[in-house]
C-alpha cells in the first residue's frame, strides 16, 4: 500500500542503544559512487538508521527480538534485505538528482529552509552520543532530506508524463447482488460471562452440505423470476451482499465471477458451487459508474508508477555505479538498536515527505505474513 510519511523523526527524538561493539568508519569514507557523485558513510549510515528506526519502532513486535537475523526471503536475512534496499534507494536518489534539469526540477529556497529547520530541530533534541552513533550531523541530515525531497519532486515530474486517458470500456466494472450459502457453521461456546463467549467455526459434514445445496437450488429457482432479487432474498431471511467486478476479479469467488461475467443486466445465475459454499447472484449493472471511475483512477495510478519505475530502471542501467563493500559492511543493524519517540505535535508539518520507508514497511509486513 502506498502512503507518504512526514519526516517526524527529524523533529523528534531517537532512542539509541548499543548492543555490541560497533565497527568504526570515518564520516567522509565513501560507501558508493554514482557517476562522479559520492555517497558518504555518514549519509548512508544516517539514512540506514532512519529506515532501521521505522522497522524497530513499528514492526519489532511481530518480527521478534532477533528480527534482523530472521529470514526475509530465501537465503537472505532482514538485515541483508533492508540494507540492500537502503543502498539501492540512495543510489536511485542520486541518479534522480543527476537528471533534475531534464524535468526542470529544483529544491526551492522555502523547501531548503524547511530542510534546515528540520535538521536543526533533530540536532537540538537528540543527545550528542546518540547523534554520533547514527551519523546524525546537521550536514548528513540535510543531505538525506534533500535527496528525499528531490526523489519526491522527480517522481511527481516523471509521472506527469503518464497517459491519463482511460475509456469506460477499459475500466468497466459490473455490479451484482448475491446470496452466499456457506459450508461453515458458526457457533458460540458457553461461558460464565456472556461477554466472554467465543465464536468457533467448523466445516459442515457432507450431509449438511447437501442440505445447503438443496436450499440454494430452491432459492435460485424462485429468485430467477423475481423482479426484485434483493427484496425477495431478504423476505426469505437471506443476507444479500453487493459487489462490483470485472473478468479479472477473484472475490468473493472465482467461480461466481466467471459465471456472472457471462450474464446480461438483470439475469440471475444458477447455483454456483465452490469448495467453501454455494452462491446465487443477479447482475444489476454492466457499467457501475462509481466503481468504473474508481477503476480508472487505479489504472492511471498504475501507469504513473510503471512509468516512474521504468524510467528509474533505465537510468540505473545506464549509470556507472560502484560500491565499497568494506565500508558498507561496517554499517549493520544487529549492533545498534534505534527507535523513534512519538511526537504528538509536529512543528514542521510542511516538512519533506517520502514514500520509500512506507514501501519498505509494506514489504516487511507482507514478508512477515
Amino acid at each position: 500500500m502506498k502512503r507518504k510519511i512526514v519526516m517526524l523523526i527529524m523533529a523528534g527524538m531517537l532512542t539509541v542503544t548499543s548492543l555490541a561493539g560497533c565497527s568504526s568508519f570515518k564520516p567522509e569514507d565513501v560507501v558508493a559512487t554514482v557517476e562522479d557523485q559520492e555517497i558518504t558513510a555518514e549519509v548512508a549510515n544516517f539514512y540506514a538508521r532512519y529506515v532501521q528506526a521505522q522497522y524497530e519502532t513499528y514492526y519489532s513486535a511481530f518480527l521478534g527480538a532477533n528480527m534482523w537475523e530472521s529470514e526475509a526471503s530465501e537465503g537472505k536475512t532482514y538485515e541483508e534485505y533492508v540494507k540492500d534496499s537502503v543502498l539501492q534507494t540512495l543510489e536511485d536518489m542520486v541518479i534522480l538528482e543527476q537528471h533534475m534539469k531534464e524535468y526542470e526540477v529544483s529544491v526551492t529556497e522555502a523547501e531548503q529552509q524547511v530542510i534546515k529547520d528540520s535538521a536543526k530541530a533533530f540536532d537540538e533534541v537528540n543527545a550528542l552520543e546518540d547523534k554520533e552513533k547514527v551519523s546524525g550531523s546537521e550536514t548528513a541530515v540535510e543531505r538525506v532530506l534533500t535527496l528525499m525531497a528531490i526523489q519526491q519532486k522527480m517522481q511527481d515530474a516523471i509521472q506527469k508524463g503518464a497517459d491519463t486517458e482511460v475509456s469506460d470500456e477499459e475500466a468497466a466494472q459490473k455490479s451484482m447482488q448475491y446470496v452466499e450459502f456457506s459450508y461453515t457453521v458458526e457457533s458460540k461456546e458457553d461461558a460464565e460471562d456472556e461477554e466472554d463467549d467465543e465464536e468457533e467455526s467448523r466445516e459442515m459434514t457432507d450431509k449438511e452440505k447437501k442440505e445447503v445445496q438443496k436450499k440454494a437450488e430452491e432459492f435460485a429457482k424462485a429468485a430467477k423470476d423475481e423482479k426484485d432479487f434483493e427484496a425477495y432474498a431478504k423476505g426469505k431471511e437471506f443476507e444479500v451482499k453487493k459487489t462490483t467486478f470485472d473478468a479479472e476479479s477473484m472475490s468473493p469467488s472465482e467461480e461466481l465471477i466467471k459465471a456472472a461475467d457471462k450474464l446480461k443486466e438483470g439475469e440471475t445465475t444458477g447455483v454456483i458451487k465452490t469448495d467453501d459454499g454455494c452462491y446465487v447472484a443477479r447482475v444489476t449493472s454492466l457499467l457501475d459508474r462509481e466503481a468504473t471511475d474508481a477503476k480508472k483512477d487505479t489504472i492511471v495510478s498504475e501507469r504513473k508508477q510503471e512509468l516512474y519505475t521504468e524510467t528509474c530502471e533505465k537510468w540505473r542501467e545506464d549509470a556507472k555505479i560502484s560500491v565499497n563493500d568494506e565500508v558498507w559492511g561496517k554499517i549493520g543493524f544487529k549492533d545498534l538498536k534505534v527507535t523513534m519517540k512519538e511526537v504528538k505535535e509536529d512543528p514542521y508539518s510542511n516538512a519533506v515527505q517520502t514514500d520509500d520507508v512506507a514501501d519498505a514497511q509494506d514489504e516487511a509486513e507482507e514478508n512477515a505474513e
